[in-house]
Order: structure tokens, then sequence, then C-alpha cells
């Protein structure tokens, strides 16, 4: 018995000593980089939450409605979700909208909102639905960045952050996947603008920046995923 309980306590400080380690290792809210530039859009990945970030347009995204389902598992904990925290920071508009069935979250739904002074430092936030969450694909969220890109440059704003908070309402989706979806969508969209815009059919104040946010133990793969799509658009 006593060697049982030895072993058992050994295993407890093996885990709590490797959970260490792995926070250590993570990096720390605010922490960013350029991964790159495309049509003249420097595109960056950060650690922060979409109800922190000084921005002149944030984007976020959001499921139809269930119960629950930004605050009870598999959401992610209170801590961790941007979601959550996005709406506390509004005093739980976007859970009042999508309960009561004014805002949907129907695949492709927009709503334009305009946060109150003292709320969070984003000038206007664009929610953006997803659908429903037992079918989500990552797929979508090409067509998610284009609609980000295309209600920026109808804005008129310079830099705009997008956050998918698909995690945040506990679906285990492909990271590098919908990072890079997100992005190609978005710099299509700019870049068939600039077509536009070459024949004299579109005229638009050009973005300088485009910034993804990630949660801390996303920003490598999504930082990677990024560069690589990226590459697609090398100038």
């Amino acid at each position: 018995m006593k060697t049982l309980k030895t072993k058992l306590a050994g295993l407890f400080f093996f885990l709590l000593f490797t959970a260490t380690i792995q926070a250590q290792d993570l990096p720390t809210i605010g922490t960013s980089n350029i991964a790159g530039k495309a049509s003249g859009i420097a595109v960056e990945v950060k650690v922060q939450s979409p109800s922190a970030q000084v921005t002149p347009l944030q984007i976020a995204c959001v499921f139809e409605y269930t119960e629950g389902d930004i605050t009870n598992p598999p959401a992610l904990p209170a801590q961790l979700n941007g979601m959550l925290h996005l709406d506390e920071a509004l005093h739980g508009i976007i859970t009042e909208l999508r309960k009561s069935g004014k805002f949907t979250g129907h695949a492709f739904e927009t709503l334009l909102i305009t946060p109150p002074p003292g709320t969070i430092p984003a000038k206007q936030l664009l929610l953006v639905g997803l659908g429903n969450r037992n079918t989500f694909n990552a797929a979508v969220m090409y067509t998610v960045g284009s609609i980000g890109m295309r209600e920026a440059l109808r804005l008129g704003v310079s830099s705009y952050t997008h956050a998918s908070d698909i995690k945040d309402a506990g679906i285990d989706s492909p990271t590098a996947e919908v990072a890079e979806n997100v992005v190609k969508g978005a710099l299509d969209a700019y870049n068939t603008q600039l077509h536009l815009k070459g024949k004299k059919m579109s005229a638009f104040k050009p973005l300088v920046k485009f910034t993804l946010l990630s949660g801390p133990a996303f920003y490598a793969p999504s930082s990677a995923a990024v560069k690589a799509a990226l590459a697609a658009y090398a100038q």
C-alpha cells in the first residue's frame, strides 16, 4: 500500500511538473508577430482576447445559440474564453441577442455593433454567424474571412482584427486550417477589390494591417499556418 501511495504521489508531482513546464512555454498575453505581408497588408498573429484588443474593427464569430454554450463544458474555461470575456465586457448583449433570436448566428449572418464607451476598446464589433455547431466545417472560414475584409473596406478602416472564437465554444476545430482559410478568404476578397479598383469600378481606403487573434495554446500553429498561407501571395 505504501509503495502504491508513493507511486501515485510521484505520478501526481510528475504531471504537475509537466503542466507547469508547458504553461511556462506558452506565450503571454500580448505576444505577437508579423507573419508576413501580402498586397500591402501586414498580417499579424497575436495572443489577445477580443475584449481587450485595441482596433477600429473587431470581428467575432458565433454559432447558433444553445443554452450555456459559452459558459458550460466543452466551452473553454472562463479564464481562457475570449467570447465569454467579450460578452461580459458588453454586459451580456451578445448572449441576449443570440438567445432572443435577434441575431440567430446562422452561417454568414452579420451584425455590426458600436460598443459603448467603457466596454471594449474596439471602435466597432462585427458578429459573424457560423451556423450549426454540430455541422461545422473549417472550410466555411474562407467565406467568413472574405466577409470580414469586405466589411472592413466598406467601413473605411485601415486595419482590423479577427477572432474566430471556435475553441471558445468547445468545438475541436483544426487550428491551422481555420487560420489559413480566414487569411486566404480575406486576401482574396481584398485582391478582388484591387482588381475592380484598377478598372475604376471600386474605391476604398487601403488596408495596412490585419490581425488574427489566438489563445496562448494555439499561437504557434496559427502563426505557422498564416505564414504558409501567405507564401501563395508572396510579393
